[in-house]
């Protein structure tokens, strides 16, 4: 299991915090005319602090690379980058524990309701994503096993065949793989470098 603290919720702080009044579908929109990578821009999601892959309360979110050529779409669309990075650092230690290849994830959320965010996850992870016909997935999920412990289903198995279903595919885009693939190495380099900046800004 990984667990981000800020995953949507970078993107309702940024809104709020640096957009006011901009709905998240303007804000989306300027961001996909920015190129995969937002031309070297990375942003850290960690503005509570975050539990995987680096449990540390005194973890602080940033922006990296910042030039006088990067708009507000590129913020935007660091945000939405830097928080498929942070999935990819738990889907990482998920593969290393033994997991093997992931061919599709299922993803459910109010995030996933933005195409280009989906996009991006699918692209960032390298694998299929699938939208399935429920927005409360860990609930849904809970459910369900409450439903077959019940005895309403014969096994989780008949539970999820009887009640979930695929509503969307998106697939990986190559170039974005590529830029990703560059930009993701980055983004993991960048919480070591500033681990001990974080704690000396705790103390302030």
């Amino acid at each position: 299991m990984g667990v981000m603290l800020s995953a949507a919720g970078s993107l309702r702080w940024y809104r709020d915090t640096l957009a006011p009044g901009v709905s998240f579908d303007d804000l989306v929109k300027e961001a996909e005319s920015v190129p995969a990578g937002s031309e070297g821009l990375q942003f850290l999601p960690y503005l509570s602090g975050e539990r995987t892959p680096h449990p540390d309360p005194l973890a602080r979110g940033a922006f990296i690379g910042l030039t006088v050529r990067h708009g507000r779409g590129h913020l935007t669309r660091a945000v939405l980058e830097g928080v498929a990075y942070g999935l990819k650092d738990s889907f990482t230690l998920i593969k290393n524990a033994g997991l093997g290849e992931i061919r599709q994830v299922r993803a459910s959320g109010g995030g996933t309701k933005s195409a280009l965010w989906r996009q991006i996850l699918a692209s960032v992870l390298e694998t299929e994503l699938v939208m399935i016909n429920t927005t409360e997935g860990a609930a849904y999920g809970a459910a369900l096993l409450a439903a077959t412990g019940a005895r309403g289903f014969v096994s989780v198995e008949k539970a999820c065949e009887a009640a979930i279903q695929v509503t969307g595919r998106t697939v990986p885009a190559a170039k974005q793989i590529e830029a990703y693939s560059q930009g993701y190495p980055l983004y993991q380099g960048l919480y070591p470098a500033l681990a001990a900046t974080y704690k000396k800004i705790a103390d302030i």
